[in-house]
């Protein structure tokens, strides 16, 4: 393990670090990380996830590893490996909790501390991508994850918004902290923006649509695209169905494989 002011050897098999933010919870950050990871993953990528949403670690429970322990080797702690084949890995504070109820109430010194160690001491291997699902706002907990990861190869950020005018205007908030922090923006993501009948196929715009490629192009960084709702994805979710098999049956998988093949783009020509 790394010891205070040392770099630690765990990341340096990771070619690729993505964070996935948004000034606003509900949005759908989780999910997104989740279905970009496994979108990377089905063009043939090992992807990591690290879920550094302390308070809400849903994750675990996405990818159907809810109960599962993560254990100790030389290096640090061993993510969670999912999938048949393994190549998608997680670590969350989820694994941690003694029970699935249990909540985080925690100062943030200890949860700072927490998300240093989970960026310095989590076996990761060999990874293309790691992809940073963080907590709502720009609190202390992401300038701490911003500043652990900033030696290693941080590719950018994703912003996830709805398309309602008040999301829009606190992920705007999330462009500045990005500015401030020196944290390229790899664009904007439009979650939620619109519902597939699961009948008909037909779209309609729930929470309106366009606000986040205004506020992409008001902001001068890439429209990444509209990631639709999907009731049939949320069922099996809720039904506890493997939505890694699911997934690409969703209407959102080609907006997230399209979103994918964007990110892939960046990271080539940042090679």
């Amino acid at each position: 393990m790394a010891g205070p002011g040392e770099r630690s050897t765990n990341l340096l098999g990771v070619r690729h670090i993505l964070l996935v933010l948004s000034g606003k919870g509900g949005v759908g950050k989780s999910t997104l990380s989740t279905e970009l990871a496994l979108a990377l993953r089905h063009q043939g990528h090992k992807v990591g996830i690290l879920d550094v949403d302390l308070c809400g670690p849903s994750i675990p429970r996405m990818l159907k590893v809810q109960d599962r322990a993560v254990h100790q080797c030389d290096s640090g702690w061993v993510p969670v490996f999912v999938g048949q084949d393994r190549t998608i890995a997680l670590m969350s504070i989820g694994f941690l909790l003694e029970r699935p109820d249990d909540a985080v109430v925690w100062r943030g010194p200890k949860k700072n501390a927490l998300i240093k160690q989970f960026v310095t001491d989590v076996a990761w291997g060999d990874l293309d991508f790691l992809i940073v699902d963080t907590p709502p706002g720009t609190s202390d907990e992401h300038i701490s994850t911003v500043e652990a990861l900033r030696p290693y190869r941080l590719l950018g950020a994703i912003l996830v918004t709805t398309p309602q005018a008040v999301s829009v205007g606190d992920v705007r908030r999330e462009l500045t902290f990005c500015r401030k922090t020196g944290l390229q923006v790899l664009g904007v993501v439009e979650n939620m923006s619109g519902f597939v009948c699961p009948h008909c196929s037909e779209c309609t715009n729930i929470f309106s649509k366009g606000g986040g490629e205004e506020l992409a192009k008001h902001a001068g960084v890439p429209f990444l695209g509209r990631v639709p709702l999907d009731p049939q994805l949320s069922q099996s979710l809720e039904e506890g169905r493997d939505f890694i098999q699911e997934f690409p049956k969703s209407s959102a998988f080609p907006a997230l494989a399209h979103i994918a093949q964007q990110i892939l783009d960046t990271a080539q020509q940042s090679s």
